[in-house]
């Protein structure tokens, strides 16, 4: 379960690579540091709900079994974000999205973070979730605290030593089929 509700003293929870989470909680605050990876801050104003992703790569490499599910990729954690919040009763029409990460860290390599920023500013437009804030690109890592309940972000330039380092997404393997002789 992804979605949390509190009262009493703020709760900081962290979302790392590969996740996401859901909060109406009026004192949850969402965290996260990105270097290339991309955090999407989604948010329905009307019954103060919101959520965070952070993902690692766009879309998974061409030649993967399409019944795969790897939540390391933007794909498939925009959707797992956007579908539970629907299921806590917001509407997509309503929601309200900020980019955050994208950064081209180390010079010389492979523009992942560019990459990330394209794919995500794509898929808000053909959803037609509205981009009210991004703060995208460049080679400095990030910090975002996001306030679910409220909408509100705060994004803050860190030391690009304190972005997680980019773990590859895990081999996954689907059982094998035929039958099997035990011995």
């Amino acid at each position: 379960m992804n979605a949390i509700i509190t009262s009493g003293a703020t709760v900081r929870l962290t979302v790392l690579q590969g996740q996401f989470k859901v909060s109406s909680g009026p004192r949850v605050e969402l965290s996260t540091v990105l270097g290339s990876c991309v955090a999407t801050c989604l948010y329905d104003p009307e019954i103060e709900l919101g959520g965070m992703n952070h993902f690692l790569l766009p879309e998974p490499p061409s030649g993967r079994n399409p019944g795969e599910v790897d939540v390391h990729y933007g794909v498939y954690l925009m959707e797992m974000l956007i579908n539970e919040m629907l299921s806590y009763g917001a509407h997509k029409n309503r929601l309200r999205a900020h980019l955050y990460g994208g950064a081209n860290i180390r010079a010389g390599m492979q523009q992942i973070g560019t990459a990330n920023a394209e794919f995500a500013r794509g898929f808000l437009r053909s959803e037609r979730i509205e981009l009210v804030r991004e703060d995208l690109g460049g080679a400095n890592a990030r910090r975002v605290d996001f306030r679910p309940a409220s909408g509100k972000v705060r994004c803050r330039t860190v030391a690009s030593s304190d972005a997680p380092e980019i773990q590859a997404p895990p081999m996954i393997r689907q059982a094998p089929r035929g039958e099997v002789e035990l011995f």
